[in-house]
């Protein structure tokens, strides 16, 4: 059905901007397949008023015209319906290229590449070289997850998915009814916030330990979508950058420097060991685990207990 909508919309949408005067209901629905369909006059009035509604909401400006007999018709100008030219600068051009080269490593690279294309096409400086390198280190956000494009698109569109997915201290995966909202990139690893309908409540997951293909269900949202900004923070919370209490760690002699980036204290221990003060919010015992035989937690025991337990699940396969 809405594959169906759609078509109609296009076809009305081409009608109304490839006339040249403005065209009736009558003309309008012997000229749309899916009106002719329309089972009675009173039927095809209130799908025409819908999608004609539905068109201007998009953007289109559908003007409204009554000939010399009184018949009232309808048309789209090309003038009022075309995009001012694009001009962009050096700088803006180059702020172009740096973000496109962001994704060059990832499944949006052939977009970003077709993106600059057109508006090279558009007017872009012909001096200015979107891909050339501004600097010694470029930026990439590597997407190597299957779920990306996938949960990219319903979240652009709002569609709920199923998908499995294997949490940490479990050892097989389970489905998970989501209404996703947004992804975030954090440290490396890419994150879906999201409405967990089964729970009922705000869930986070690692696009890494989705498993299989990412399936798409009909419907509507059933809860409300926060603004993005709190949607960021509950991924950065979820992921574990939110801290309110500290931890008590010991780590090995030369190894694990995200930690200790983090550390607020700093003890040489001896034997190859150090004692570190690190900042302790949601999702720290994942992050532990990350570092395998290099960890060894202290303090707090629910901390220490909540490591040994996703340990043991890995251990488990």
């Amino acid at each position: 059905m809405a594959i169906a909508k759609a078509e109609r919309l296009m076809n009305l949408a081409l009608c109304l901007l490839g006339t040249r005067r403005p065209l009736s209901k009558r003309e309008l629905r012997e000229s749309i397949e899916a009106y002719l369909e329309a089972g009675s006059d009173d039927s095809f009035n209130r799908m025409f008023e819908r999608d004609k509604d539905d068109l201007r909401e998009l953007g289109l400006v559908i003007e409204t015209v009554e000939n010399l007999d009184g018949e009232v018709g309808y048309l789209a100008r090309r003038d009022s319906n075309r995009l001012p030219p694009i001009t962009l600068d050096a700088e803006e051009a180059a702020a172009l290229g740096l973000a496109a080269k962001v994704w060059q490593q990832a499944r949006l690279a052939g977009a970003a590449s077709g993106a600059l294309q057109k508006l090279r096409a558009a007017g872009l400086p012909e001096d200015v070289d979107p891909y050339e390198a501004h600097g010694a280190l470029e930026p990439r956000i590597p997407v190597h997850e299957a779920a990306f494009e996938p949960l990219m698109l319903a979240c652009r569109d709002r569609r709920p998915v199923v998908f499995d997915y294997r949490k940490a201290t479990a050892a097989r995966p389970e489905p998970r009814h989501v209404e996703p909202w947004a992804l975030e990139c954090w440290r490396g690893h890419w994150y879906l916030a999201g409405w967990d309908r089964d729970r009922g409540a705000e869930r986070v997951f690692r696009l890494s330990r989705i498993t299989g293909k990412v399936r798409s269900r009909s419907g509507r949202f059933t809860a409300e979508v926060p603004d993005v900004v709190t949607v960021r923070e509950t991924v950065a919370s979820w992921a574990g950058e939110t801290a309110d209490r500290s931890a008590l760690i010991r780590l090995r002699t030369g190894a694990g420097y995200p930690l200790r980036a983090k550390a607020t204290a700093v003890r040489e221990l001896g034997d190859g060991w150090d004692e570190l003060e690190i900042p302790y919010g949601h999702g720290l015992d994942a992050w532990l685990v990350e570092f395998g035989p290099d960890v060894v937690v202290l303090e707090p025991a629910e901390l220490r207990a909540d490591v040994v337990d996703r340990l043991r699940a890995v251990a488990k396969g």
